[in-house]
């Protein structure tokens, strides 16, 4: 049995701006609620999946924000034509055959990532998460593969979509799925304002590998190769656990 988990937002965001102009008889835009719709009809299509839910943010997590004030401070509020068109889409969604699931001060990875853990520990259930947060690539694995439909990712430009499986995200990470997150501790994330400590994706990813993990990475300092590299690890290593945390 196939569960479907969609990262609302994000494809609201995407389907905003990618028809910029569209709007109905009475001059009211349309350009989100006609993406979106497109776009999940195209995902039944592709996926045919027996379960499926739509899953939006609500809030910041209390514990993220007081651990870093700053998260996601650096966020440009909701185009004003957008939010009507958001409105209109979370009563559309369940006509559409989806369930939406929201939870006030909590951010829909953190549920899609909730739903996916539980939902594998049933028996014959696969899950498909559509989103575009690399977050959610840790939880890539036998259970659980990412949708998308960008054209870096697809093995042929013929095919209309992709499923990264354990495989595909290693190749593009250059790291398995489960370790992602300690790549992102050294490198942060612009998107969600978390600082990084200067250290690239590839490299940091490179130490990982060799390391085997960000807690083995940190108690070995003295044993990474580049001088430039020990001394920023040194120097940010209370930065770096708290951004693993996060």
């Amino acid at each position: 049995m196939r569960l479907l988990l969609i990262d609302g937002h994000y494809y609201v965001y995407r389907s905003f701006f990618a028809i910029p102009n569209l709007s109905n008889s009475r001059g009211e835009p349309t350009n989100a609620i006609f993406g979106f719709t497109k776009t999940l009809r195209l995902m039944v299509k592709h996926l045919q999946p027996e379960l499926g839910a739509v899953v939006w943010d609500e809030g910041l997590p209390q514990k993220r924000v007081e651990l870093q004030p700053a998260y996601k401070e650096t966020r440009k509020e909701m185009p004003k034509p957008m939010v009507p068109q958001l409105e209109f889409i979370q009563k559309l969604t369940p006509l559409l055959g989806f369930r939406n699931i929201s939870l006030p001060n909590t951010e829909a990875d953190d549920l899609m990532g909730c739903y996916a853990i539980a939902a594998c520990k049933r028996a014959g259930m696969e899950v498909v998460l559509a989103t575009n947060d690399k977050d959610l690539f840790q939880l890539v694995g036998p259970c659980v593969k990412v949708y998308t439909t960008a054209k870096a990712d697809l093995a042929s430009p013929k095919d209309a979509f992709a499923l990264l499986g354990d495989e595909e995200v290693t190749a593009k990470w250059d790291i398995s799925p489960g370790l992602i997150g300690d790549v992102l501790a050294l490198t942060g994330d612009s998107v969600d304002n978390i600082p990084g400590i200067g250290i690239g994706r590839k490299s940091a990813a490179a130490l990982i590998r060799e390391f085997g993990s960000l807690e083995a990475l940190l108690n070995n300092i003295d044993k990474v190769k580049s001088g430039r590299t020990r001394e920023k690890l040194a120097n940010a290593r209370e930065q770096t656990l708290q951004n693993r945390k996060m």
